[in-house]
């Protein structure tokens, strides 16, 4: 099926922030649009806003006058759901209740014409039980876009038990046309992105409650070498903890009680004690007019080491060893288990054992082990983590070594993983899962992620450019050190390791009639093996185009 014709009366119900921001990406597209809202005067009041925010834009260069006219003439503030009847999609943004939901599309039924497409935008209700709630729940769907809807370029389009393929491919080519980036999943809790995201800030509450770091140090290192664009406690303060922890525990509790989603105590307390963040002046930071800026910890500066070896390949830290004789360093290269030593100090990419484990296990001392950056040679910060017992000489040299390179240095406590890599980690084996359980595609997963919370790589892409091996090394740690089910590795990410250390057969064997090559999607079904498994790409392939320009609220 095609797009909608621009000529379809695209209707709005909610004129809050979300409904707004649809009734202007449809507009802006060319629809016509009818907004209508149970507070009186609402509809008409986001109708003001659009026109005033394209207006800003008008001055700012980035629209004509005659296109904001266009959209403005486009929209129509109506005053009841009847005004609705010439509507052929209806995108419903209003509060997130199961019972009203329900009864707002049993009487949207009734009104709109029988080829209508009915649409929520719901971010943490079923789609199948809202569908569930109509009586022909084939023509419902999920159409979940991200806030600010006109800048987020993610849409989610998510298809219930009963949803009909058609109306899924309309809906997709819509959102394409409206100039968004699609992509599709099953009605599962959280659906794409805010299953997958919630090891980002979960990860980041780990650490605080372990001490291993504080907010504003943890938020530097994942911005600085893990090159998001936000921290986890700076995002947590601008979408609302209340939000933001009503988010995790829906999602706890839709998988029921499944420990890799379980809430935090410490943000249970913000929540209780009012601190929502930005909106309330206070969250994990000061927001009110004139509070300091929250400063990072940063190693004291320390000697430039002349000489380093290293030993063996160092895997994603590879680039180091270039950088280290771009900063004039002389470096020697021996075979090894993929470490550098300076002085007498092993200094060793985290594997995710803390490294006091790491430096009992195998007999090295003394040890600094270090976190991963998404790229070393424009990172500016790297986190480093001693075993107990490093003395502070030890540590100063390593710290010398990442200065020399350009780098502020953020010593944390001996926490396993440090902290991108085991945010790295966890969101890549949550997007694995999500994956094998059907939920989306692999690339869907990929793209989500990027254009829905701006993230600098894909889970999977990112997994793939670290090593399969080694992501799987560091989450096995994670559950050994812990002891709980949260970190239990994805079995597809054990599968697809297996699968590739399988020998080839000789040529031509293997290879007859109705047999699939290994490791590549039978036809049919592009995200599925031979046992109609979802396959993770080893680099899922991203479709064109930026990403959103804000963070987004979920």
């Amino acid at each position: 099926m095609a797009a909608l014709d621009p000529s379809v009366t695209v209707a709005v119900v909610g004129a809050g922030a979300m409904g707004q921001g649809i009734a202007q990406v449809a507009a802006q597209a060319g629809h016509p649009v009818l907004l209508v809202d149970t507070r009186p005067g609402a509809a008409q009041a986001a109708v003001e806003s659009i026109a005033k925010a394209l207006t800003t834009l008008v001055e700012k260069g980035k629209r004509t006058a005659v296109e904001r006219d266009a959209t403005v003439d486009r929209l129509r503030a109506v005053n009841g759901l009847s005004d609705l009847a010439p509507a052929g999609l209806v995108v419903e943004a209003i509060v997130e209740d199961l019972d009203v939901k329900r009864r707002l599309f049993a009487e949207l039924e009734d009104i709109v014409g029988a080829d209508a497409i009915l649409a929520t935008n719901t971010s943490s209700l079923s789609v199948t039980a809202i569908g569930a709630g109509v009586r022909r729940p084939e023509r419902l769907a999920g159409l979940h876009f991200f806030n600010p809807a006109p800048l987020m370029a993610l849409v989610e389009i998510v298809s219930g038990l009963a949803t009909d393929p058609a109306v899924l491919d309309t809906l997709f080519d819509t959102a394409k046309a409206w100039g968004k980036s699609p992509v599709r999943c099953r009605s599962t809790p959280g659906f794409i992105v805010n299953r997958v995201a919630r090891p980002f800030y979960a990860e980041g509450l780990r650490l605080v409650q372990e001490q291993a770091a504080d907010p504003a140090t943890i938020d530097a290192v994942v911005r600085e070498a893990g090159g998001f664009r936000m921290g986890p406690f700076e995002l947590m303060d601008l979408i609302g903890h209340d939000v933001n922890f009503a988010v995790t525990r829906s999602v706890h509790a839709a998988y029921f009680g499944d420990p890799r989603f379980q809430p935090s105590l410490i943000q249970q307390e913000l929540v209780e004690a009012g601190r929502l963040g930005r909106k309330t002046g206070r969250g994990f930071y000061d927001h009110s007019p004139g509070a300091a800026k929250p400063v990072p910890r940063s190693a004291e500066p320390a000697a430039k080491p002349q000489r380093v070896t290293v030993q063996g390949e160092l895997g994603p830290a590879a680039p180091l060893v270039g950088l280290l004789r771009e900063a004039g360093i002389a470096v020697e290269e021996t075979a090894g288990p993929g470490m550098l030593v300076v002085d007498g100090i092993t200094l060793a990419l985290t594997d995710g054992r803390t490294a006091t484990a790491r430096a009992a296990e195998d007999g090295i001392a003394p040890l600094v082990l270090f976190d991963l950056a998404l790229d070393y040679a424009k990172a500016t910060r790297v986190a480093l983590a001693p075993a107990d017992g490093t003395p502070l000489k030890a540590l100063a040299a390593a710290a010398g070594l990442f200065q020399a390179l350009g780098k502020a240095v953020s010593v944390i406590d001996d926490a396993p993983g440090l902290v991108v890599m085991r945010t790295v980690a966890m969101l890549a084996n949550e997007a694995a899962d999500a994956a094998m359980q059907g939920v989306a595609s692999a690339a869907d997963i990929d793209i989500a992620m990027t254009k829905g919370v701006n993230y600098p790589l894909g889970p999977l892409a990112w997994a793939d450019r670290i090593g399969l091996p080694h992501v799987l090394a560091v989450l096995d740690a994670l559950a050994r050190t812990y002891g709980e089910d949260r970190y239990r590795a994805s079995a597809l990410l054990r599968r697809k390791i297996s699968a590739a250390q399988i020998p080839s057969p000789p040529r031509g064997e293997g290879q007859g009639e109705g047999v699939a090559p290994r490791g590549f999607p039978s036809s049919g079904n592009p995200n599925a093996t031979t046992d109609s498994t979802p396959r993770i790409p080893l680099t899922p392939t991203l479709s064109p185009g930026g990403r959103g320009g804000k963070e987004p609220t979920l």
